[in-house]
């Protein structure tokens, strides 16, 4: 059974208030398209988990600018100002994560693993309001996993079956978050008959639905 939808379909399927994964990595490897019809169809109150919030314009940045997100859990804000003008004021809650620690606790939530300990943030506010476990003497941080109502994927070719193949540094937080939403919804630049099984770096399996998406000729 084919598992293509079209955009207007999985910006429908994605519900006000809910948490969503975003792949990508300043934007590469993320769903635009989905994302544009998102803040058209007025989305509002979601928790997005995602690397960074892109730029103002662009990837997950628009969803902020757009004043669709109430929370941003992600590692880095720093190009996109609206991120940090919207954490100072309180407008949206911003829960900062050091990048190795958000791909692990998304990991574990595609798992089914409790969590994992790590001595990243021992001594910073990182460990605010988290559980320590003192281990051979030395002290760790217990992170608990992260899951979603719907992870968002970045995908550069998909075939029949839905199976994924990502280009370049696209990859990125992609394949893990596929693993760790209720709802998956892959946006593919191209489509191809049937992927050989070594290139397949996100199997059919993971992926509940695909969007082609039109791009311009700068964006293959």
């Amino acid at each position: 059974m084919s598992k293509r939808i079209t955009i207007d379909q999985a910006v429908d399927m994605i519900k006000d208030n809910s948490t969503v994964m975003i792949g990508g990595f300043l934007g590469s490897g993320s769903a635009c398209k989905i994302i544009e019809a998102m803040v058209k169809k007025g989305k509002k109150g979601l928790t997005i988990i995602c690397n960074d919030t892109s730029f103002v314009e662009f990837g997950s940045g628009l969803l902020v600018a757009n004043n669709c997100v109430k929370k941003c859990i992600c590692s880095h804000v720093g190009t996109n100002p609206i991120t940090g003008q919207k954490m100072m004021s309180g407008e949206m809650e911003v829960e900062l994560i050091p990048q190795g620690t958000l791909a692990e606790r998304i990991r574990c939530g595609g798992a089914g693993i409790g969590g994992f300990l790590t001595t990243t943030g021992i001594g910073t506010v990182c460990e605010k309001g988290k559980q320590k476990l003192t281990v051979d003497g030395v002290e760790y941080l217990l992170e608990k996993p992260l899951r979603a109502d719907v992870a968002l994927i970045g995908a550069s070719i998909c075939d029949s079956f839905g199976n994924l193949v990502y280009k370049g540094t696209s990859q990125n937080f992609n394949p893990l978050m596929a693993t760790a939403a209720d709802l998956v919804i892959a946006e593919v630049k191209n489509e191809v008959k049937e992927l050989k099984p070594e290139e397949i770096k996100t199997p059919y399996l993971f992926v509940d639905y695909t969007v082609k998406a039109e791009y311009d000729k700068n964006n293959k």
